[in-house]
């Protein structure tokens, strides 16, 4: 039986599960879940997103009868769901306030989510890929509402008005013009569509002015993430990439099981794959679904982890020549929510967001990596909490964890 489960962390060493007595359902079929304070009260709220309407109970036959070929049946036969959010209470249980948030009333098939303040007015926004239908922008009304946006903003779907089988996403600002991105991974045929933020509420369709389109035309992708592998001051695209049908070699001229890729950022709006120069073993193809990214050795690069299907998951080691610099920022709020989960940060010209969500039924928190070049000393590290406090930091050393705490005012 499938099921969403919420385990509170009883702070000695185990975990209590407290699905039901928090609130949270589990009557649909979902795929991913993510906190922020969408109403900055200082309390991290739950977005989950759901997939499909679908039963075991005569599930509909897809693949070829004739040669007894069965494969995964196409979207198309099964009807969406609306998305599910909560409103944390503040006493350990939780609000479903979906359909006075105006969330319930899009039906999609979600399949992963992204946070963002894509208009800069403080207020998180959700991002939310659907599979084989235009993508969701929820645009937080600073009301408790949301307006569902993506369409007329230029994030539903690529210009040639094709909705693409929308799998893993990163909500970042990739080409530092301190306006937050969106980058999605999809099937073979379709591209990772790349969605510029032009900074005055829309978004463009920058998928092949990027150089992603002819890079990712024959990849199918699941998860990925925007990060700055060789802290030269430029986020770099990490893709974790299989083909979903188990069964499309016998029918198609591709691959199931691939190798992950890694696209560089020039600094100039373009990537190029680098997946080649990043060793033998990371050309191994395997059933790749969702990744994680952060420090483990605390070298200031960051790594990756890779989960695979029927295979141990991938840790990988990031070897990237160490002569450039580097910041990790670590928050922790106190009129904000206590991880600094919405906070935005300034390095010169580079932004970034705190957040956890980031990819295909993944999360990633390690604070906010930035990449310096030949930056020796920070001169300004500018935060603007979940609160609304500005925060100003000089003349940091690098090449350190700084870990930060929300001022009173």
């Amino acid at each position: 039986m499938r099921s969403n489960h919420l385990y509170h962390n009883l702070g000695n060493g185990r975990f209590q599960e407290v699905t039901a007595k928090a609130g949270i359902k589990s009557d649909v079929w979902s795929i991913t879940g993510g906190w922020f304070d969408y109403d900055n009260d200082g309390r991290l709220d739950l977005f989950v997103v759901n997939y499909l309407k679908w039963s075991p109970v005569n599930p509909p036959y897809c693949g070829n009868p004739t040669s007894g070929v069965r494969a995964y049946c196409h979207p198309r036969f099964f009807d969406g769901l609306p998305n599910t959010l909560y409103h944390n209470r503040g006493d350990g249980t939780f609000e479903d306030v979906s359909e006075k948030a105006g969330i319930a009333s899009q039906v999609g098939k979600g399949m992963s989510l992204a946070f963002g303040d894509y208009d800069g007015d403080g207020l998180t926004d959700v991002f939310v890929t659907n599979d084989k239908l235009p993508n969701f922008l929820f645009h937080n009304l600073g009301n408790g509402r949301f307006a569902e946006v993506a369409l007329e903003v230029g994030a539903a779907m690529p210009d040639d008005g094709r909705s693409v089988s929308g799998m893993g996403t990163d909500f970042r600002d990739y080409d530092n013009d301190g306006h937050p991105d969106i980058v999605v991974a999809a099937l073979s045929g379709e591209t990772f569509p790349l969605f510029h933020n032009d900074g005055k509420g829309a978004f463009l369709d920058w998928t092949h002015r990027s150089r992603l389109g002819p890079l990712t035309h024959q990849l199918s992708g699941w998860s990925l993430g925007l990060v700055d592998f060789n802290n030269d001051g430029w986020k770099d695209l990490f893709t974790a990439n299989s083909h979903v049908n188990d069964t499309v070699e016998q029918f198609e001229a591709t691959k199931y099981e691939l190798a992950n890729s890694v696209f560089a950022n020039s600094g100039d709006g373009t990537f190029r794959n680098v997946s080649a120069d990043s060793g033998a073993d990371f050309q191994r193809p395997r059933v790749h679904r969702g990744a994680a990214f952060a420090d483990f050795d605390n070298d200031g690069k960051i790594d990756a982890v890779v989960t695979a299907i029927g295979a141990p998951a991938e840790l990988w080691k990031n070897a990237s020549p160490g002569e450039n610099t580097w910041l990790t920022i670590q928050l922790t709020g106190t009129r904000s929510n206590r991880d600094g989960i919405g906070a935005r940060v300034r390095i010169g010209n580079q932004w970034n967001e705190m957040t956890a969500n980031v990819g295909y039924a993944s999360s990633s928190h390690a604070g906010i990596h930035f990449g310096l070049g030949k930056v020796r000393t920070v001169e300004r590290v500018e935060i603007r909490w979940p609160s609304g406090i500005q925060q100003l930091l000089t003349g940091i050393s690098v090449n350190q964890v700084l870990h930060v705490t929300e001022p009173a005012k």
